[in-house]
């Protein structure tokens, strides 16, 4: 029996717009500027709080805990309901749709925090194709520590395993818990393909369900 577990933020969803026009606005209450759709994307992989430290060291704002903890309480408070500018990668829905019709069961792990997470997942009506779906504040370890990549795993019960990312943080991972890893090259990487390990990568999710069969064979 199959299973494939995804990230969010880079790989399914391009969520960058969304996070930079949050970040601006914590930014822009604290009086510095703004920071670039491609500073954005360079800082997002690693979960909000380090976002923040992020985004904050690059507009000069001192590293005070208390000030950095209540800029990340306000973009947190925005991120839950951010959605708007987000898109999903082109066939997404139709690879997803496609993979659990020929048997695979779905799971999400990512380290946006899991509200946010669901409710992206909600706006683009994919929270009901995923049996799992786990956030980087639903354990106590978060990516790239294996634990909640093996988590997810274990509560889809399958014994056949590949995980589907877009970073250096989700190649990590996977090699930590020794998994198949399927790299989305379109996504926030920073480093280049051949620097990141991985069994196979692509460009496009018309090729997905395919790649994943061909994986699992081989593994075989």
């Amino acid at each position: 029996m199959n299973a494939i577990v995804f990230d969010l933020d880079g790989t399914l969803v391009d969520s960058a717009p969304d996070i930079r026009d949050i970040a601006n606005r914590v930014l822009a209450e604290q009086g510095a500027g703004p920071i670039s759709l491609e500073q954005t994307r360079s800082f997002i992989g690693n979960g909000a709080a380090v976002f923040v430290e992020r985004m904050s060291a690059a507009r000069g704002i001192d590293s005070d805990p208390d000030r950095l903890a209540a800029m990340h309480a306000r973009f947190e408070e925005l991120y839950n309901t951010a959605a708007g500018l987000s898109r999903l990668y082109p066939g997404v829905a139709e690879a997803l749709r496609i993979l659990r019709d020929s048997g695979f069961a779905l799971g999400l792990c990512t380290n946006k925090p899991i509200r946010p997470a669901r409710f992206v997942l909600a706006h683009f009506g994919l929270e009901g194709l995923f049996d799992v779906v786990l956030g980087g504040d639903s354990l106590p370890r978060r990516k790239p520590d294996p634990q909640p990549l093996l988590h997810a795993f274990d509560n889809l019960g399958r014994s056949a395993r590949i995980y589907v990312g877009d970073s250096e943080v989700d190649a990590e991972t996977a090699r930590r818990a020794d998994i198949p890893f399927l790299l989305f090259t379109e996504g926030y990487r920073k480093s280049p393909v051949a620097a990141l390990p991985h069994a196979a990568s692509f460009s496009s999710y018309a090729l997905l369900p395919e790649l994943a069969q061909t994986i699992l064979e081989g593994a075989t």
